[in-house]
């Protein structure tokens, strides 16, 4: 089973990508964990991504598209994967669907996690983290027991500069921005599933359940 998870930062991608690889027994491939792992070992690609991003400039496509593919040609993709983070873009979605065509394979499933603007700004700027032990809190969700102080060590709890509200509505709007011509390329191919990411964890991965056994 092949699969792509889209949702914007803080819906919970991380949660229901564990959730999914445990119950379909697939590989996550999150695209972030590919380019550290290329960065890391010092790998040709990795190394061209390097250059970009020392630059300040964005990874093109055509390397995106290099690293992702490189990554799904090893031997735990064989049975299927769970993609996450790629493609961003209608050029990466078109060589993607080139390349497992070539394999006589597709997409199966995009599993595209909606959750309203408010949760997200509420989820994303309520996260705290402590100075000393980088243990994270939540000041509605996982709240410590005193306020501002951590539970694990006693250090002092801050918010990160790119969880202001501020940082954070500019990544929603980068998301939507980046992600509305992917989301129609799916939608006319006809395998785009749009779930309510507002739900529980556990409701979600029942509503997930249900579109991956029919």
């Amino acid at each position: 089973m092949n699969l792509i998870l889209l949702g914007p930062p803080g819906a919970g991608k991380g949660t229901q990508a564990a959730k999914i690889v445990e119950k379909f027994d697939i590989p996550h491939i999150s695209t972030g964990d590919i380019f550290r792992k290329n960065i890391k070992e010092g790998t040709r690609l990795g190394k061209k991504a390097q250059e970009y991003m020392n630059k300040g400039e964005l990874v093109p496509d055509s390397l995106v598209i290099e690293i992702a593919l490189n990554r799904l040609e090893e031997d735990d993709c064989k049975k299927g994967f769970l993609l996450d983070g790629f493609p961003r873009t209608v050029e990466q979605a078109k060589a993607l669907d080139e390349f497992l065509a070539g394999k006589d394979s597709r997409i199966n499933h995009v599993l595209d996690m909606d959750v309203k603007k408010d949760d997200l700004l509420e989820r994303l700027t309520g996260r705290r983290v402590c100075k000393a032990c980088g243990a994270t809190f939540h000041v509605v969700n996982i709240p410590s027991k005193k306020e501002g102080i951590c539970d694990e060590c006693g250090g002092e709890l801050y918010q990160r500069a790119d969880d202001t509200l501020e940082t954070v509505a500019n990544r929603i709007e980068v998301y939507e921005l980046q992600t509305k011509p992917l989301i129609e390329y799916y939608e006319e191919i006809g395998n785009i599933s749009h779930l309510n990411g507002s739900r529980s964890p556990e409701e979600l991965f029942a509503d997930i359940e249900q579109i991956l056994s029919d």
